[in-house]
């Protein structure tokens, strides 16, 4: 009589209790990991961005090898946003044009892994 279940579908005392599927742990694992890798990427980002408005408006020396790496940089990252600002201040305009593409990494970046992180 030892082997009849007393509530068919119920857990008897000898049986360990049921685990998540290990592969849906692995995917949730693999959605943080992208996810913890698209924030890290756009916080890069806007760093790049942030710096060199912080390096323009300090008057950094554009002719050090730092600076020209960092105003490369985010020449590059801010590719798709330059000029969209036209200021006759170069302070502003400088802090505009690339504090607008620093704000966007930030927004979609995170939204993404917030997106990935629900998942």
């Amino acid at each position: 009589m030892s082997g009849i279940d007393p509530v068919p579908g119920h857990q008897t005392y000898d049986q360990q209790p049921a685990r998540p599927e290990r592969p849906q742990r692995d995917n949730q694992a693999t959605a943080r990991r992208a996810a913890l890798t698209i924030c890290t990427i756009a916080d890069i980002a806007a760093g790049f961005l942030g710096l060199w408005i912080v390096l323009y408006l300090l008057d950094a020396n554009q002719a050090n090898a730092f600076v020209d790496f960092v105003h490369g940089t985010a020449d590059w990252l801010s590719g798709w946003a330059q000029d969209i600002f036209t200021m006759d201040t170069e302070n502003l305009r400088v802090a505009l044009n690339y504090g607008l593409p620093a704000v966007v990494y930030l927004l979609v970046g995170h939204g993404i892994a917030a997106r990935l992180n629900r998942a």
